[in-house]
């Protein structure tokens, strides 16, 4: 799995920046629902991108078909469906796949990928929590209170001095016996 990072500043939605994140077709591009355009997924469709995304809960889904699960599936339900209203609709058929979290809540996620397994595209979607975790886990631990240039490399910089200060705090706890963290 290849992760891309591209730092923007605050001022613009992360959805706008998609046209730049896009651009290799060999990829599956992995959402949030901040991401969410329908219009956008069916050109994605049309250009031959693959994605998978996390549908919001209050969304009109017209189901097509349904699809069979393997007995052991992780997967509670898998079916092609068009999505949106009579005057909004997809152009596009997608794939819905109907998952649960570790903490039991139902996801629904999108994709255009019928050729993979549900169990696949789940884990996909699963996946992207580890990047999210990570950065919680920056926000907690490395004391970034703002920023001290305005350029990739000073930004990428200054995560790397506090990444480099942490690890070595917690080499120093280590070598002291210290509880202090």
């Amino acid at each position: 799995m290849i992760i891309l990072i591209t730092l923007f500043n605050a001022k613009e939605h992360d959805r706008g920046q998609l046209e730049v994140l896009v651009d290799d077709k060999e990829c599956m591009y992995v959402f949030d629902r901040g991401y969410l355009d329908y219009l956008r997924f069916n050109r994605m469709t049309d250009e031959g991108y693959f994605f998978v995304s996390r549908l919001r809960k209050n969304a009109v889904v017209h189901s097509l078909k349904s699809f069979e699960l393997p007995e052991n599936s992780t997967v509670q339900s898998d079916e092609m469906v068009i999505i949106g209203t009579l005057q909004n609709r997809t152009e596009n058929a997608f794939r819905l796949l109907k998952v649960l979290d570790s903490k039991g809540t139902q996801l629904n996620l999108i994709t255009n990928r019928f050729d993979l397994p549900a169990d696949e595209i789940a884990e996909l979607y699963k996946s992207r929590w580890a990047i999210e975790l990570f950065f919680k886990w920056m926000n907690q631990h490395l004391n970034i209170k703002k920023f001290y240039g305005q350029s990739q490399r000073s930004v990428h910089n200054q995560v790397y001095l506090a990444m480099i200060v942490y690890c070595l705090n917690v080499l120093a706890q280590l070598q002291t016996k210290s509880k202090r963290t």
